[in-house]
């Protein structure tokens, strides 16, 4: 046996020593590291280990219209969870719970038995009733969660404006997206002592943490106003069964959005999740977010760019049409409108008036007021998914542009962003803000935030807009849009027929019908736009589609807010019974229509009269535009 001499021993002593002494001061380390470093994170995981939570989700900020009307808002539900190593008889628990839910048992029993956790969410969205239910067996091992359900009091009512939830409560659309920090609220929990396999300690202390609401967001919106609107819809959607129908009403002095409705639609409290084109149709806002050509709306812009810059003539010529750079552009009037001063030449929607004014004002004055009418940008209105207008560079337009321009064709914008010019047009040349959040509060009441109107800019002088609000009166009252006319009142507007276009040419018998009015209740002048798209059948004109709804919404505003007439009596027109012209020559239909004291419009190049507007028979006022086709 070999021997270690103690000279070797001695030597060796220190190195063994030094060794030690590390190892020692290297558990020290750890120990500080451990116990003061590292302390707070470790006790921390300690805490989850031996606790469990559960969660409280947050009732949802309401949302109401500027009135205070509640159009959304949040309801009672339940969550149920269960402790699968509490449980005694697992088969019981899961059939209770199928039961009382209309859940499939093995679905729960699959749940119930779970193995390697402490806890399980089974069902959610319980009714307090179905809660009761299975509370009731005094099942140990069984606890609930009170949560808030999204609910919208008035189902399909401004479904693209209001948006919806996610099932964890997030807004994914509408206003529920946009301002979903206000809305959310802050969620709470109940926090249980447990034992290593997840079972409740006999002195356990639960720790709980109130949700907080989320604030209450005001709309701008007048839940009548939007019920006159999404009435309008409604009717544009069963009488011409276009592809879409969408209206807005804003006022035009601040830009407050009163009133925003689109078809088609779906019941927000039923909200179509497995249809993902119905789903995205109907909660698009076509208002913000798709562009389309205005047409003769478009000739509002026009004519107050052709006030400002000084080229108006004191008469005009159309024998119906205009070449320009070699082309023959027609008037929508085929026969032509002859001689007629500007005032007339708004009224009868002349297109070789507006292409006159386009081509003297010039492209590079066309292009700064688009600027200034802010056409080159977009609104900032407080919607997701705004879209912005599509124009021609201007350096690359050439003068059968411009001219097309003029009157509305080879340009495209957001119903919201026509809107928002035309506004400043007839509001003292104003650009304005258009927004739909008026005000925000916090759950116990107080004012955490309040929006106010912003102006961006002028686009014309106050006496432009003051000789742009007479001529439009008289678009109404005289013109192309007596369709709009409300007895005793006045109404401002133009009608837009726009033809649309598919794989860059011109899509036969698809049409966009549109109008935008405008009148003055208690000083404030309140702005209308109607737009339908790809009506079906003849009737697809403007004057006949669109100008009608919007005097109807504008005849029950003034109902609504209680304006009395401002006509005399003598300068109400009286009323007549529209005479039936189906199947007469155009001849023959025309003198009925003089008869009876009916300023009437022929459309199509047939022999005979196919279709009419109004219908035979309808109680129509004098003042009323007769429109028929004929085939």
């Amino acid at each position: 046996m070999h021997k270690i001499s103690h000279i070797t021993l001695k030597r060796k002593l220190p190195a063994v020593l030094a060794l030690v002494v590390f190892l020692f001061l290297l558990l020290v380390c750890r120990l500080f590291y451990i116990q003061i470093i590292d302390g707070t994170g470790l006790q921390t995981l300690a805490l989850d280990q031996w606790t469990r939570d559960l969660p409280y989700k947050a009732e949802r900020g309401d949302i109401t219209d500027r009135k205070g009307v509640v159009l959304a808002s949040s309801q009672s539900s339940y969550t149920v969870y269960v402790r699968p190593n509490d449980l005694s008889e697992h088969d019981k628990v899961a059939k209770a719970i199928a039961y009382a839910t209309g859940a499939d048992f093995d679905t729960v029993y699959k749940k119930v038995i779970k193995t390697g956790v402490s806890e399980v969410r089974v069902a959610t969205g319980l009714t307090k009733n179905e809660m009761l239910t299975v509370s009731a067996y005094g099942f140990d091992g069984v606890y609930f969660t009170e949560d808030a359900t999204r609910y919208y009091n008035y189902g399909n009512f401004a479904t693209q404006l209001l948006g919806f939830t996610n099932s964890d409560g997030d807004g994914q659309s509408g206003i529920e997206q946009y301002y979903n920090t206000y809305l959310k609220g802050t969620d709470g929990a109940s926090y249980t002592q447990t034992d290593l396999i997840g079972r409740e300690l006999d002195d356990n202390v639960t720790t709980y943490l109130a949700p907080i609401k989320g604030m209450t967001a005001k709309l701008t919106i007048d839940f009548k106003l939007q019920s006159f609107a999404e009435k309008a819809v409604n009717d544009a959607v069963m009488t011409y069964s276009p592809k879409s129908a969408s209206c807005l009403m804003m006022n035009a002095d601040t830009g407050e959005i009163l009133a925003m409705a689109s078809a088609p639609t779906f019941d927000l409290n039923e909200i179509p999740r497995n249809d993902l084109s119905y789903l995205l149709a109907g909660s698009k806002n076509l208002l913000v977010t798709d562009v389309y050509e205005p047409g003769s709306t478009f000739k509002i812009l026009t004519s107050a760019i052709g006030i400002e810059t000084g080229v108006i003539k004191d008469s005009y010529y159309c024998p119906g049409y205009k070449v320009v750079d070699g082309q023959r552009i027609k008037c929508w009037r085929s026969i032509g409108h002859g001689s007629q001063d500007f005032a007339h030449g708004i009224m009868n929607s002349c297109n070789c008036v507006f292409m006159d004014i386009a081509l003297n004002a010039g492209t590079a004055t066309m292009y700064d007021y688009f600027e200034k009418f802010g056409l080159t940008q977009k609104t900032g209105i407080d919607v997701s998914g705004e879209g912005g207008s599509i124009m021609l560079a201007e350096d690359s337009v050439k003068t059968v542009d411009i001219a097309r321009i003029g009157f509305g064709q080879a340009i495209a914008v957001t119903p919201t962003g026509l809107a928002t010019a035309v506004a400043s047009v007839i509001n003292g040349g104003k650009l304005v803000t258009p927004y739909v959040l008026d005000s925000v509060y916090s759950s116990d009441g107080k004012l955490a935030y309040r929006n106010t109107p912003t102006i961006k800019g002028t686009t014309v002088s106050e006496e432009t807009s003051a000789q742009m609000r007479e001529y439009l009166y008289g678009v109404v009252e005289e013109g192309g849009g007596k369709n709009a006319y409300v007895e005793g009142y006045r109404i401002g507007g133009k009608t837009g027929t726009a033809q649309k276009y598919k794989d860059g040419a011109i899509d036969r018998g698809a049409y966009v019908s549109s109008f935008i009015g405008f009148t003055e209740i208690n000083g404030e002048r309140i702005l209308c736009l109607m737009k339908v798209d790809e009506t079906e059948g003849y009737a697809y004109y403007g004057s006949i589609v669109a100008a009608p709804l919007v005097g109807q919404i504008f005849r029950s505003t003034f109902a609504y807010y209680g304006v009395e007439p401002i006509l005399d009596p003598e300068d109400i027109p009286t009323d007549v019974t529209m005479p039936d012209v189906d199947g007469l020559s155009a001849t023959v239909a025309c003198a009925e229509m003089r008869k009876a004291g009916l300023t009437y419009e022929v459309a199509g190049e047939g022999s005979k009269v196919v279709y009419q507007f109004p219908a035979a028979g309808a109680e129509i006022d004098t003042n009323t535009v007769v429109y028929f086709v004929l085939g």
